[in-house]
């Protein structure tokens, strides 16, 4: 016998324990897998359960947990949710998550329309979109990243009798991203081709409307945790709150806060372009007070095409610059 002949076995072995640690490996995490898969189930219906015992009625209709073994998918036919002692009720149609096998931590949920809610002091609601995808960065103990896209935005009332609904807005497109500063919450978010109904705000009329933002809002993880029950003692940061219409912007920064009484502190910039068009579109919006909107205007526009503005406002007294605006009443 050669003495490769004598070592060819050993290359066979290797082959046989790779093999077989491959099939292990494979058997624990079809273990997981199915595991994970009957545990959400459970959990499901405990919370479900729970919520029950306090009145409440919540579902995900048919849930079922699908993809083995490429992926984990948690699908619905539709959600709802009902609080009858707070008057509270939103219900939505189907919903499906994935996480895929490549990347666990960041699943993808796609939630079809319509959205319908009903709360205290406010008209049902029917918002229904072509499109709306959350993405989620998992992580302990609060979540890296949570961001929403929709397309083809639109809303109406919903009205509980034979009434006919009334169109209140189409976008569209928004995205809008939340994730954890600190101790902060920091929000980015975005909208585009945003029309209002005139017959929504009293008959103002206003034109399409791009938008963005990027504000922090100051200890935003304990008011995650526990929601306050007033707007009282928060505070946010305005990094860039910015409205524009065609070449009419106006873009707002600086910090803005409530004291234990109520009364708004806050020290903005205000920055405009094209203050012509801004006072247009003013004028069309309040036309009750078009002549003083073109008077004030005409003032800023002599300070250039993009002028500078500060608001300040002291304990709900605001002013603009020199000029003062009035007070700002208790914010509850």
């Amino acid at each position: 016998m050669t003495s490769s002949d004598e070592r060819s076995p050993k290359p066979r072995r290797r082959l046989l324990w790779l093999a077989a640690f491959i099939v292990i490996l494979f058997a624990i995490y079809s273990g997981g897998w199915f595991y994970l898969a009957s545990r959400l189930k459970t959990e499901a219906d405990q919370a479900v359960a729970r919520l029950g015992s306090k009145g409440i009625a919540a579902g995900c209709a048919n849930l079922t947990v699908s993809g083995y073994p490429m992926s984990f998918t948690v699908s619905c036919d539709n959600i709802a949710y009902e609080d009858d002692a707070r008057k509270v009720a939103a219900s939505t149609g189907s919903f499906n998550v994935v996480a895929g096998i490549t990347g666990p931590l960041s699943p993808v949920a796609d939630l079809r329309g319509p959205l319908r809610t009903i709360a205290p002091g406010m008209p049902p609601l029917w918002i229904d979109w072509d499109q709306l995808q959350a993405n989620v960065k998992v992580w302990w103990p609060l979540p890296r990243s949570v961001s929403l896209q929709a397309e083809g935005l639109n809303g109406q009332t919903d009205p509980q009798d034979d009434t006919d609904p009334m169109q209140l807005f189409s976008a569209g497109k928004a995205a809008g991203q939340l994730q954890p500063a600190g101790q902060d919450i920091n929000y980015i978010g975005s909208f585009g081709d945003l029309e209002i109904n005139a017959d929504a705000i009293d008959g103002r009329v206003l034109p399409a409307l791009d938008g963005s933002g990027d504000v922090t809002l100051k200890n935003g993880v304990a008011l995650i945790a526990v929601p306050p029950k007033s707007l009282r003692g928060q505070s946010i940061d305005i990094a860039r709150l910015d409205l524009s219409s065609g070449t009419a912007r106006i873009t707002v920064s600086g910090p803005v806060s409530i004291d234990a009484d109520g009364l708004v502190d806050a020290s903005l910039t205000i920055k405009l372009k094209d203050p012509k068009a801004v006072a247009a579109i003013l004028g069309s919006a309040v036309p009750e007070h078009k002549s003083e909107i073109d008077q004030g205007f005409a003032a800023i526009a002599m300070l250039g095409k993009e002028p500078s503005l500060p608001l300040k406002i002291i304990k709900g007294k605001a002013s603009l610059g020199f000029i003062p605006l009035g007070k700002i009443k208790p914010v509850e």
